[in-house]
């Protein structure tokens, strides 16, 4: 089973994690490193895919810097949505095309996962038609078994009673198959952020997290490994933690190189 380096970043800034994307993606595409999934929480974000629409955004400019949130617009698909504190923010940069070349199955695979960690804690999770995305009802919310997927029966209709809450949001860039940006799911994220916005330009519904699901405090490690192994379940790749001290060093010896070659 090929490996994918685990490399949790902690608290950082958007742009530092996009930067950072960005030299992961180039050395990726030349096969000087393997796939890699970071791992991290953002300060305060809204970001605005390519899709997304600027009336989304419901705050102004002296508001967001009142309540010290950055807004960034980014080349990754979807609308717009929300970063912060208690939300664990994943960004896989891995060679689709080793694993199977479809964009829809990539974005099914990230709901999946989350969909099995929301399983783990005992939550029912499920997709929508039409929505990308993780939903949980809020009328519903306890599996059977704490181990439940809902897998390839998970797609909700407006028939289900009670309005879906969503608790993972998803927002991809492919380039070359090679895979950036990611997915974003809410273990106890502050949801009076998301206030700001229309998350995913979706005006009636509502974003929640573990934490108001499970009506406990829910830490970032409790969440973090499982999402993890289930990463590791769809894509069939054996998880390799890494650090990022690691992490960069393998980045500059690839810069390295390419600064050396002639043009």
């Amino acid at each position: 089973m090929a490996t994918c380096l685990i490399v949790d970043l902690g608290f950082i800034g958007y742009a530092d994690a996009f930067e950072l994307q960005k030299r992961i993606v180039a050395a990726r595409k030349a096969d000087a490193i393997g796939d890699v999934l970071l791992l991290c929480e953002h300060p305060h974000v809204i970001t605005l895919g390519r899709s997304g629409r600027r009336e989304n955004l419901l705050a102004s400019e002296r508001v967001l810097a009142q309540k010290g949130v950055e807004f960034h617009a980014t080349n990754r698909g979807g609308d717009i949505t929300y970063h912060g504190p208690g939300q664990i923010v994943g960004y896989p940069v891995i060679q689709l095309s080793a694993i199977r070349r479809d964009v829809v199955w990539y974005v099914r695979m990230l709901e999946e996962l989350m969909i099995r960690t929301c399983g783990d804690f005992g939550i029912t999770a499920q997709r929508e038609a039409g929505k990308t995305g993780v939903w949980v009802n809020a009328t519903a919310t306890k599996c059977d078994s704490p181990h439940t997927s809902q897998s390839s029966r998970s797609t909700a209709t407006s028939n289900d009673a009670g309005i879906a809450e969503k608790i993972g949001a998803i927002g991809v860039h492919i380039s070359r198959w090679v895979t950036s940006h990611g997915f974003a799911f809410n273990v106890a994220t502050d949801l009076r952020y998301f206030e700001l916005i229309v998350p995913c330009g979706i005006a009636e519904r509502k974003a929640t997290s573990l934490e108001k699901i499970l009506g406990r405090a829910v830490k970032r490690n409790e969440a973090a490994p499982k999402l993890v192994k289930h990463f590791g379940e769809v894509f069939d790749r054996q998880p390799q933690p890494a650090t990022r001290e690691e992490l960069f060093a393998a980045l500059e010896h690839f810069e390295g190189q390419a600064v050396a070659v002639p043009a």
